[in-house]
């Protein structure tokens, strides 16, 4: 097991506030994937994190490298859409997780 956090970045420092219909439309698609995702049991959380210097979105995912957590982001629809939205990853070397 491998653990990375994505952490990603709207399109502009005013996203989401001022959302265009394009946007709202591959964010919903951005929600199917990451649920598929949590199923499938490579993604352990996700979801928007409300920064006071500015909303982003993350996910905590269990990969089997950097390139697998890369592939996941690259394959997120938001990103597919070329709308301007971009992922950092970074490894996570050990965490804590609650039992089932």
């Amino acid at each position: 097991m491998a653990f990375f956090m994505l952490k990603l970045s709207g399109p502009r420092p005013s996203f989401p506030g001022d959302a265009s219909g394009e946007e709202l439309a591959a964010m919903a698609e951005h929600s199917v994937y990451w649920k598929s995702k949590a199923e499938d049991r490579l993604a352990i959380a996700v979801g928007p994190v409300f920064d006071p210097a500015g909303p982003f979105g993350m996910a905590i995912v269990d990969c089997a490298d950097p390139a697998a957590a890369r592939l996941l982001a690259d394959d997120d629809p938001v990103i597919r859409a070329g709308l301007g939205f971009g992922y950092d990853i970074f490894p996570i070397p050990s965490l804590i997780l609650r039992q089932a």
